[in-house]
């Protein structure tokens, strides 16, 4: 098992930094053998099997595309929790983690009173998340992908939590009809100036949905625009709105905001970067 994650984290540093593919590594071993990092240490002698070694093989083919190894082995952490993933939904980040956290530390709601709304769930992650830490909670997400929303809900039902997902394109205001009123409104919507895609990994862009990641570049706060229209629609009264933004669009957000008549709390991720917003109506 050693000389197998040696030999295959050497082939997988011609496309990644080694500290990395590594880490990559120990994601793959971790599948292939269901030992954890932690308790493979008392397993020096352990020697992959026939079929081990064939499936490993396989994985490594499809890594050495750049592939990300969360789309190879269906599977991506958030918050604790392991979800199913594939390329039809945007791998959970931890700069998202992070909203969830806050969101959390900062809820003043009776937990049985409140209602949750997440735009643009994508693998469900945040809507999933939040249900297993505010349980007595109406927790809803929407999708205008069939395909993202037939894995959140795959992902709320192996976890044990109740969800609502529905299908719309939150875009088209006509749409919100559908929708009831919320206490907290919550979003990771895309961001990414198309413009950008040139300097992006491979990984990122050759296999993560496109619909999920970039907006035009003439109308690059089209979401949040969406959001702040339905916040003043479906935003029960000391209800707040709590979005992941562009690092480098936070005083762009945080103006259209305030000019839609939020008060605007702006917040630095652990890396110093502006990356969440919290809006609340004056």
């Amino acid at each position: 098992m050693r000389e197998a994650i040696k030999d295959m984290t050497n082939r997988l540093s011609a496309i990644y930094e080694v500290g990395e593919a590594s880490a990559i590594m120990e994601l793959v071993m971790e599948h292939l053998t269901g030992v954890a990092r932690k308790d493979r240490a008392q397993l020096k002698d352990f020697s992959l099997n026939a079929e081990q070694n064939q499936e490993a093989e396989k994985i490594m083919a499809r890594l050495l595309t750049h592939e990300p190894v969360q789309y190879v082995l269906n599977e991506s952490w958030f918050c604790g929790l392991k979800l199913y993933v594939d390329n039809n939904v945007l791998i959970p980040r931890p700069e998202t983690e992070e909203l969830v956290e806050w969101i959390i530390d900062n809820c003043k709601f009776p937990l049985d009173q409140l209602s949750v709304l997440d735009v643009g769930s994508g693998s469900g992650c945040i809507p999933i998340a939040l249900k297993r830490r505010l349980r007595k909670a109406d927790v809803w997400g929407c999708d205008i992908s069939k395909a993202a929303l037939n894995i959140a809900q795959r992902n709320s039902t192996t976890l044990g939590t109740e969800v609502k997902f529905i299908q719309l394109d939150f875009l088209d205001t006509s749409s919100h009809e559908k929708l009831p009123s919320f206490d907290l409104i919550v979003s990771n919507p895309p961001y990414i100036p198309k413009s950008e895609r040139l300097k992006m990994q491979p990984n990122v862009v050759a296999f993560e949905p496109e619909t999920a990641l970039f907006v035009p570049d003439e109308d690059p706060l089209v979401f949040y625009q969406a959001i702040a229209a339905f916040g003043h629609k479906k935003l029960n009264a000391g209800g707040s709105i709590y979005l992941e933004i562009h690092e480098d669009l936070g005083n762009a957000v945080s103006t259209l905001l305030t000019e839609n008549g939020y008060k605007v709390t702006l917040k630095k991720d652990m890396q110093g970067k502006d990356r969440m917003v919290k809006a609340m109506q004056m």
